[in-house]
């Protein structure tokens, strides 16, 4: 990788990742704000204001904004996280100062007009309701809401349909000015791009941002519970979690390498017993999500109701059993596994310059390539043994489930097959 760094006078940082023999850029300004920095009555503002960044400027209408982009065959999109919010476009390398130009337009000079507000609210509530009516998106909502319970981490990106219909443009402006600041943004690009030129329109266009911090997102407490949801369907959704680990955690790396291990694939070991061997589900995964000061283990999977009173022990067992068996054949291929996935996400622009964001919001700089695999290789079987076991066992779980819900065990009968303490924190079960 060729990455250049620069930090502009206002704290807005610039990092760009050459790629020469593309004829390509995909650049973006990735703010360090989601979700999780909203209040409880903020609930839904920061995508609500990414979908208002796109409907008009003082210089441009909505339409103006999409025909200006799509003219040079280009591309521009946007997307909210829990922590994160980002706006990225890819174009041509001889359009990189009009993407720049209408990404700076956009965030500096949104006019936020009342009629397209109201029309974009009606938007956001059929994305709610879309949500809502998909139990395999809905049970995400319910598993991430009881592992951070009254905590804004815990509460739905989109938001509630009261909460979206309670904003006003004056909200979204205030919001915009305290939380999209020079220290919380980053201006990053990747392809066929010139770091200098970058810098220089970058100078040009983004001078306006303030140079102040915003106010740093309340430190998250993990508190497990469990939230069922009863609906008739034809399948169980179900989510198992624990606590995970951090970004800068010295065992991120070897809790992503358990995941894998768990359920990164069809020779992972949930994979192989509760469909391979059984044929309790049609799928089934575990994932690790990070965050700043916390994370979360998850294991996710669907299955008919007559099913669903076998396969949650089989689950069970397997995570009481990865401490005590996990070889370094299975630890190898699974970090085989996520080096590959690395250096493939390497060949694309759009993922390098998502990448490099992420670290400078993370850690401060760009990792290099050898130090993360250094990092990955590192991970050996005693490691991931006493993770398992420090993950699983003795721990307080994140149980979610929709469906019919009467064969599926509660939590009390879930934790005392873990050894679980269950803190009830939220009072949901």
């Amino acid at each position: 990788m060729t990455v250049e760094i620069t930090r502009l006078a206002n704290g807005l940082t610039v990092v760009t990742d050459t790629m020469p023999h593309l004829a390509t850029a995909a650049l973006g300004v990735w703010v360090h704000g989601g979700s999780r920095s909203e209040q409880p009555s903020q609930n839904g503002i920061t995508h609500l204001l990414e979908h208002m960044a796109f409907k008009g400027t003082a210089r441009r209408s909505a339409r103006q904004i999409a025909e200006e982009i799509e003219a040079v065959g280009g591309e521009l999109n946007a997307a909210t996280s829990v922590e994160h919010t980002n706006y990225y476009a890819r174009v041509l390398a001889e359009d990189v100062p009009l993407a720049i130009d209408i990404l700076s337009d956009i965030l500096l000079n949104s006019t936020f007009d009342a009629e397209e507000l109201a029309r974009e609210k009606h938007v956001i509530l059929q994305e709610i309701g879309a949500a809502h009516d998909s139990p395999d998106d809905k049970v995400f909502d319910l598993f991430q809401e009881m592992a951070w319970a009254r905590q804004a981490i815990g509460r739905p990106i989109l938001g509630t349909p009261e909460r979206v219909m309670s904003f006003t443009p004056d909200d979204l402006k205030s919001y915009l000015s305290t939380h999209y600041r020079g220290p919380q943004m980053v201006l990053a690009a990747a392809g066929k791009v010139d770091h200098r030129q970058i810098v220089a329109l970058a100078e040009e266009r983004f001078s306006g941002v303030p140079g102040d911090a915003a106010p740093v997102d309340a430190d998250a407490s993990y508190t497990g519970g469990s939230n069922r949801l009863e609906r008739d369907l034809m399948e169980v959704q179900f989510l198992l979690g624990f606590e995970g680990k951090p970004y800068k955690a010295d065992d991120y790396y070897a809790i992503q390498v358990l995941a894998s291990v768990m359920g990164g694939g069809m020779s992972s070991r949930l994979f192989q017993e509760v469909r391979e061997a059984r044929g309790l589900c049609y799928a089934i995964y575990s994932f690790h999500w990070a965050f700043r000061d916390t994370g979360l283990f998850g294991v996710h999977a669907a299955t008919g109701q007559e099913d669903v009173e076998e396969l949650i022990p089989v689950i069970l067992g397997e995570l009481s059993r990865a401490s005590l068996d996990i070889s370094q054949e299975e630890i190898e291929r699974s970090k085989a596994q996520i080096r590959a996935g690395l250096l493939m996400s390497l060949e694309s622009p759009a993922a390098r310059a998502g990448q490099i964001a992420r670290q400078i919001m993370i850690h401060g700089r760009v990792l290099t390539l050898d130090e993360i695999e250094g990092k990955i290789g590192a991970v050996d079987a005693d490691q991931v043994r006493r993770l398992a076991a420090d993950t699983f066992t003795g721990a307080d779980p994140t149980m979610a489930a929709i469906g019919p819900l009467d064969r599926v065990m509660s939590l009390d009968s879930l934790s005392a097959r873990l050894g679980s303490p269950l803190r009830r924190a939220a009072g949901i079960s």
